[in-house]
């Protein structure tokens, strides 16, 4: 079995060339990266050396570049290896737990200021100034104040991934976390998809929640940022 024998042990590629391929900023059948004022992740086409040379020749100098995978590819020469981190990959067959009584909102193009700030605060992982366009987001609000927030992000066909889940820490121990991720997951299913999701190996409280949800866990995943060596 290769590192790459399931659709989601690379999602990055398999959305880049498929249903979110309108999100390209750079590359060629090769590699491809998202939209730098989307996203900084991107990803080779396969395991070959030429698409992973293709890969780091899209990285520039001070990047940001991110491959999140299963099993990333070392740096071609002239890339360096600016962070490590391992995560874990989850995915929903079926989702536990009832709906709760939390007033969940959409959010669009007008909320995309605040829904900036809160990712900055709370840094649930890369957000940029166009992420929110990536997928449907919701939000909770008190008094008008942007709360809670999750949407989608990566979109393969057959999955969708849950994204962007985070709270202004003025409101957490509310469930509003577990709440918008259930909502969000709750459309992907109603809609015939599976939804899937990625946290970081050491947030062992987001783990949690999400196994109580009914995410189980797949596989375990690499967070690797590249930049251009100097």
């Amino acid at each position: 079995m290769t590192a790459r024998a399931h659709p989601l042990d690379c999602p990055i590629w398999n959305a880049l060339a498929s249903t979110q391929a309108a999100f390209a900023g750079a590359g060629d059948a090769r590699a491809l990266r998202f939209r730098e004022d989307v996203s900084p992740f991107a990803a080779a086409a396969d395991e070959s050396a030429e698409a992973v040379l293709a890969l780091g020749a899209l990285a520039h100098a001070d990047d940001d570049m991110s491959l999140l995978e299963r099993a990333p590819p070392a740096p071609p020469p002239g890339v360096a290896l600016k962070m490590s981190a391992a995560g874990v990959q989850m995915v929903a067959e079926r989702l536990r737990g009832g709906e709760a009584h939390i007033a969940i909102e959409p959010l669009g193009e007008d909320d995309a200021a605040e829904m900036i700030e809160l990712a900055a605060l709370t840094r649930p992982g890369p957000f940029r100034a166009r992420t929110h366009t990536l997928g449907r987001f919701v939000g909770v609000r008190d008094g008008g104040r942007l709360a809670a927030m999750a949407g989608e992000r990566l979109r393969l066909p057959g999955f969708v991934e849950v994204s962007g889940v985070c709270t202004h820490p003025d409101y957490r121990g509310r469930g509003y976390g577990a709440a918008l991720t259930r909502a969000v997951a709750d459309r992907i299913v109603a809609e015939g998809e599976t939804p899937f999701l990625h946290a970081y190996a050491s947030n062992a409280g987001a783990i949690a929640l999400y196994r109580d949800l009914g995410f189980a866990l797949r596989c375990e995943v690499t967070h690797a940022m590249w930049t251009r060596a100097e």
